[in-house]
């Protein structure tokens, strides 16, 4: 299935921006659909982001909408998460995932079989 390495965190202040990384080796990213979750502390683990093979079809959450943008370069096996205007209610571990599976739900986990390990990333007031 290969592996998923997130990159880019750290602690910002409310309303800067940062960029996600997250480097696909061991497979043909181009063939897979991916997405971007978070996880708060105490929380159950949320959609944020997910980009079709080719980029064309891209979905957010609502909280996101805006000021979030997921891309991916196929040429160098990576997706990104583009996180302007950061809020506090931001904060959470952020993973990458690949799609695995028949039929793609892009917002629902259970699509997904192949995550990274995280990336921590904290906003503060």
């Amino acid at each position: 299935q290969g592996q998923l390495v997130e990159s880019g965190g750290g602690l910002v202040q409310a309303g800067a921006s940062q960029r996600l990384s997250c480097a696909a080796s061991g497979r043909t990213f181009s063939n897979y659909a991916m997405a971007w979750f978070r996880q708060a502390p105490g929380k159950e683990r949320e959609f944020v982001a997910a980009i079709s093979t080719n980029g064309m079809n891209i979905y957010y959450a609502d909280s996101v909408k805006g000021r979030f943008t997921i891309s991916r370069d196929n040429a160098k096996n990576t997706l990104y998460l583009q996180m302007n205007s950061l809020k506090p209610g931001d904060t959470a571990v952020y993973y990458c995932a690949a799609y695995g599976g028949t039929v793609w739900r892009p917002t629902l986990s259970s699509s997904y079989n192949s995550w990274g390990q995280g990336t921590q990333v904290t906003v503060s007031s």
